[in-house]
């Protein structure tokens, strides 16, 4: 798994529950060392190793916490350019919705290395989609219902989103649509503030 990935998984853990939880983890997860360095790459044994004792720890399902980690990605300060990267996806969350077929490419432009799952977006109608995601590790599917509630709410939409589970290696997620202006967005402008 790439470090970026462990460790943004660290960094969720970190900045959420705090070093002390961090540190209980890698113990007990054997990690044997006490962080991820983002450059390099790691057995999918470490990482899978990391989310059950985080689960563990925590004493919440792990699909709940890949979920909490999606959501993390998004809403937390620390992942500002993560969002940004996102909402260039569009102006609406359907625009949003239908950009996601290209994110793992855009994601390549800025670390060619990494690998994201493939995402296929089909639209039952104008406001309701389910979203195939295939992803290299089963649970990435989790963590885009995360990243799905957290950019349905900085559009300001009212969202229901579903993992419906998963098929074929394929995970599956429902979409409904209920509001697309329910509230004010979070605020986002193309050009960034220079400092």
């Amino acid at each position: 798994m790439h470090g970026l990935i462990n460790r943004s998984i660290q960094s969720f853990l970190t900045d959420t529950y705090g070093p002390v939880l961090w540190r209980r983890v890698a113990t007990a997860a054997r990690l044997g060392f006490d962080d991820f360095e983002a450059m390099l790459d790691y057995d999918d044994a470490l990482t899978d190793a990391v989310i059950d004792a985080a689960a563990s720890q925590l004493r919440r399902p792990r699909d709940a916490l890949l979920e909490d980690l999606g959501t993390y990605l998004v809403s937390h300060p620390n992942r500002e350019a993560l969002r940004r990267l996102l909402r260039f996806g569009g102006v609406s969350f359907v625009d949003f919705l239908h950009s996601l077929d290209d994110l793992p490419g855009r994601g390549r432009l800025a670390v060619p290395d990494l690998d994201l799952p493939q995402l296929q977006l089909s639209a039952r109608s104008d406001r309701q989609f389910t979203l195939a995601c295939r992803g290299p590790r089963p649970g990435y599917g989790h963590v885009m219902v995360g990243v799905l509630r957290a950019m349905a709410d900085d559009y300001g939409a009212l969202a229901l989103l579903d993992h419906t589970g998963t098929q074929d290696g394929v995970e599956t997620i429902t979409i409904d649509l209920l509001e697309p202006s329910f509230a004010a967005g979070r605020p986002f402008a193309l050009a960034t503030r220079g400092g």
